[in-house]
């Protein structure tokens, strides 16, 4: 029998996709390496504002230097929580030359989310938001005792259109206890020499980047900067687009998918970042007419949104050579629907912040195929140097097609948690990361995964996913968005509930959506409960948070 040591999904590789990669040490060596082949390049479009990589290197050398001069050493850590903006890159690579640890945040973190970031992490500098720092960040960093060092950056500096839908008020101006980020980028530069060299390696911790807390307090994964730079040269290798293309930042930056697959590829790329604060669809698409990017990559919703969009046309996306989807899942009938009307193929792919963004891909020029059983589409196939393994509840690998947990192993995966040692025991043993996820193999390599572990509804003793009653309602051509959740149910323990959104003028009643689901499912699969929602929450890398409506019901 085929065993996954084999790798059977290396025959839907191309050969160039199954070269091995070599990549540098760190994305800032690539970075660097940019700066000396082409100095005059764009590095960052943000609206109608512009940074070569000369002057994207000046500026970060600028906050390096800053850094350095306030105490910043070699492994301090520094929490950026900023939008997609220039800010966030400047402060990305200043951390990593003045030789530190990013801890990147979500800027709808609110205190006492990050408290325990800067408490675990023991976080020295903080970088973020004029409009964080005064609105709550100030008195929550005062009680964190690591915290010696604060920056600010105003957002709608360097970007010279003013564009009232982005961003909205003026800057509040200089802060008594935090320097400006762009004062210290411009001025440090001419008044210090930039710290030395710090001769990251491979090895050294880049980020440390916290999970969602699910199941939970959340933990730092310790995404190296080989981890990082390996994903990232897989990614410029694997897509086949031309050398300085434009890469479009749709997931955040602060996410490990907008991390590794947009900055860090495309600086591998010497290419151009063209940023746009934070999702808006309106917005998007008009950046999209800009500056004609050639690469992106988003989550499912995201998608959803623009195809909703009352001004999107296929001209909107013309200029694309690849576009992706992660952090959520895809359905098949978005897919097709998004081809159908507008051109392009969205490729899935899978990965966690475990292993530094995407384990598994669909390969460029290839399309997933589709289930014929369970009706979900593959997530894509590993690459050449990465094994991913089906595994039972005791640890044995199990037969393709069959059901099980889905184990990593290869030069992206994180060593561990931070300061964290029994959960890398479980989690990561010997190397190989458990994801948590449930997922089958096919015999060509395929991957596909069926759901969070966790998120199995057990109703009367029957396994029922979530992802496969989504998937039915997603074919309901009134439906936007779906999540399905478990609720106690008297009889069954367990029972199947919806949550929808509605595309515009659509106006289906609860009753339908069930009945439609119950035409197409087993009697103990289909909802007894539809609830129809404006908006479904999410987190802001766009993945639909099924505990919170675990919660509401």
């Amino acid at each position: 029998m085929t065993s996954y040591q084999d790798k059977p999904w290396l025959a839907q590789l191309t050969e160039a996709q199954r070269a091995p990669v070599q990549p540098p040490p760190s994305t800032l060596h690539a970075f660097r390496a940019a700066v000396r082949a082409v100095p005059d390049r764009t590095a960052l479009a943000y609206f109608d504002g512009r940074l070569s990589y000369a002057e994207t290197d000046a500026l970060s050398d600028g906050v390096a230097a800053h850094l350095a001069a306030r105490g910043f050493r070699r492994g301090d850590r520094a929490a950026v929580m900023l939008q997609n903006t220039p800010h966030f890159v400047l402060a990305l690579l200043g951390v990593w030359k003045a030789g530190g640890v990013v801890v990147p945040v979500n800027p709808m973190y609110k205190s006492a989310e990050m408290r325990h970031i800067l408490d675990d992490a023991e976080v020295t500098a903080v970088i973020c938001a004029d409009r964080t720092w005064d609105g709550f960040l100030r008195a929550t960093a005062a009680g964190a005792p690591s915290v010696r060092i604060a920056l600010t950056a105003c957002e709608r500096e360097l970007q010279t259109r003013d564009d009232a839908r982005v961003l909205r008020g003026e800057p509040l101006g200089p802060q008594e206890d935090a320097d400006d980020l762009l004062a210290v980028a411009r001025g440090a530069g001419r008044l210090r020499a930039a710290p030395a060299d710090p001769g990251l390696t491979a090895d050294d911790v880049a980020l440390i980047s916290y999970t969602s807390g699910t199941s939970g307090t959340p933990k730092g994964a310790t995404n190296t900067h080989g981890n990082i730079a390996y994903n990232a040269e897989r990614q410029r290798t694997g897509l086949g687009l031309p050398e300085g293309a434009t890469y479009f930042a749709l997931a955040p930056l602060f996410h490990i998918t907008g991390m590794v697959c947009e900055l860090a590829a495309c600086v591998a790329n010497a290419g151009t970042l063209a940023l746009a604060y934070r999702f808006e669809a309106g917005v998007v698409l008009d950046a999209f007419l800009e500056h004609r990017p050639a690469y992106t990559v988003g989550p499912s919703t995201a998608y959803m949104a623009l195809m909703a969009h009352p001004g999107v046309t296929r001209d909107h996306f013309a200029s694309f050579v690849t576009m992706s989807s992660g952090g959520a899942p895809l359905p098949p009938v978005l897919v097709e629907k998004f081809r159908a009307g507008f051109g392009p193929y969205l490729h899935n792919g899978y990965g966690l912040t475990e292993c530094t963004a995407p384990c598994a891909s669909v390969p460029p020029g290839r399309q997933a195929p589709v289930d014929k059983v369970s009706g979900t589409l593959a997530v894509g196939v590993p690459g050449p140097d990465t094994v991913v393994r089906i595994l039972g509840e005791d640890g044995r690998e199990l037969p393709f097609g069959e059901p099980g947990e889905i184990a990593v192993r290869g030069p992206q995966v994180v060593p561990g948690y931070w300061r964290r040692p029994d959960a890398t025991a479980e989690a990561i043993p010997d190397g190989e990361l458990r994801t948590g996820d449930i997922g089958f193999m096919d015999p060509d390599g395929w991957l596909y995964v069926v759901d969070r572990k966790k998120d199995m509804i057990n109703a009367s003793g029957f396994k029922v996913w979530p992802r496969e009653v989504e998937d039915v309602l997603y074919s309901h051509p009134a439906v936007r968005e779906a999540a399905v959740v478990g609720v106690p149910d008297a009889y069954r323990g367990e029972t199947v509930k919806a949550y929808v959104s509605l595309r515009p003028g659509a106006a289906p009643q609860p009753a339908e959506l069930a009945a439609y689901c119950k035409e197409r499912l087993a009697a103990y699969k289909y909802p007894r409960e539809v609830e129809i929602l404006a908006e479904l929450p999410k987190t802001t890398s766009g993945k639909i948070l099924r505990r919170e409506l675990r919660h509401r019901a």
